[in-house]
């Protein structure tokens, strides 16, 4: 039994084997801390300073929708660039943006107007960080089989911060306010400098596109995309999720001080929650040896996650809200990575960064509309009719999703064996 559980063990995480890998996981574990606590620390100060579902929506939006147009382009640039220069430029703007929003926190003259353009100013960086990142895992992890098991300890690694960051931000701003939350963020990040200074990469240009100009390149990867019916299927499942389900977190606000009636520590609690979850959903999918069957993961995964969420709409009490947001952490980062990996595994080189750009956008670009959709309906029907209304929607993509998987798993069979992946 022993040597079962060390060969578990082993197998969940033999892609740290890799040496830029493990220094990257070192340095954005670290980091991702302290972009946790900023998300938490942005959410709960626009509640304090205007109590307003619709101002919270609003926010997220337009700290989100600079995606929705820049990120295709990124994929298109990304596939031509250095991903490793691009990464080291983003993360030294995302640390200045930290330390403004600290200064303007902690001379108290801090207003929504700031944290809006702030945000916007953000999600144009993110918009190049989020899909060279994702890109970026293949580059340092050699050895191909292990890319799935990267992939998925990366969203532990995502998924682990989100349940250290909040909770230690619901904590520091509670002592001290919302501007130790920004001061911490920014110092985190010299902890993804330093890891990324430390790798032994060598600077190439990636593989360039067919097409010369951007709208050419453009376009190439979205008929690409297009034309490949498992990826454009788990695409379109991860865009509906995320328009009508992800939403929920900017509500979570509104629902720890309205519905249960607490305060920063609820909201931090609630989240850090719905982080385990997501942690345990994605050591779940690195413990799995092969991709074959990864989709009934993630029709499996869509339908718990749609469940939660009609079920957290009928929450009252903090002790069963917390066990419902596990559920629901567990489903939607479970069926997010799976999605990636496929992707990931499916997708020709010279064409990664655009798709993987696409999958970003399928979540970092529709969230922000959904966001600022659910802010205002959360306005008029309440934040707990919202979670129903979104989990009978995402409900309903998934059991269409199960009725299409036999074409899916044809199509998918077909380049699995082109690509020699069983």
């Amino acid at each position: 039994m022993k040597r079962i559980a060390i060969f578990t063990m082993k197998e969940t995480f033999r892609a740290l084997k890799h040496r830029n890998y493990r220094l990257f996981c070192l340095g954005q574990g670290l980091s991702l801390i302290g972009t946790w606590m900023q998300r938490t620390a942005t959410i709960w100060l626009v509640y304090r300073l205007t109590q307003s579902p619709e101002i919270l929506g609003n926010v997220d939006f337009t700290g989100q929708i600079a995606g929705v147009v820049l990120i295709p382009v990124a994929g298109v640039l990304l596939d031509r660039w250095n991903r490793y220069r691009v990464i080291l430029w983003t993360q030294l703007l995302s640390m200045a943006q930290a330390m403004v929003l600290a200064g303007l926190v902690f001379s108290g003259t801090v207003a929504v107007w700031h944290i809006v353009v702030l945000n916007a100013f953000l999600g144009v960086i993110n918009s190049f960080d989020m899909p060279a990142r994702q890109a970026f895992v293949s580059q340092i992890v050699e050895d191909k089989e292990d890319l799935a098991n990267a992939i998925a300890l990366n969203s532990a690694m995502f998924n682990g911060a989100r349940i250290i960051g909040p909770s230690i931000a619901g904590l520091a701003i509670a002592a001290l306010g919302e501007g130790l939350c920004y001061l911490l963020n920014a110092i985190s990040y010299i902890a993804v400098l330093g890891a990324l200074l430390a790798m032994n990469i060598k600077v190439t240009n990636t593989t360039p596109s067919s097409s010369e100009n951007i709208a050419g390149g453009l376009k190439e990867g979205l008929l690409y995309t297009y034309k490949s019916l498992p990826i454009r299927m788990v695409l379109l499942l991860l865009a509906l999720v995320s328009l009508v389900g992800f939403p929920i977190l900017p509500l979570m606000p509104l629902f720890a001080g309205q519905i249960l009636g607490g305060g920063p520590d609820t909201l931090g609690w609630l989240m850090s929650t719905f982080g385990l979850g997501a942690l345990v959903g994605t050591i779940f999918l690195a413990s799995r040896k092969s991709i074959v069957g990864i989709e009934k993961v993630i029709a499996a995964t869509s339908v718990i996650f749609a469940a939660g969420l009609m079920a957290f709409s009928l929450s009252a009490t903090i002790e069963l809200s917390l066990v419902i947001a596990f559920i629901m952490g567990f489903g939607i980062i479970a069926q997010m990575a799976s999605t990636n990996t496929i992707i990931q595994t499916l997708v020709d080189e010279d064409k990664r960064a655009r798709v993987m750009s696409l999958y970003v956008l399928s979540f970092g670009g529709i969230t922000p509309i959904g966001s600022l959709l659910a802010g205002h309906v959360a306005g008029i029907i309440g934040a707990p009719y919202t979670f129903l209304l979104g989990g009978g929607l995402v409900l309903a993509g998934a059991l269409l999703f199960v009725i299409k998987l036999p074409a899916w798993q044809a199509a998918a069979y077909k380049i699995y064996c082109e690509k020699e992946v069983i």
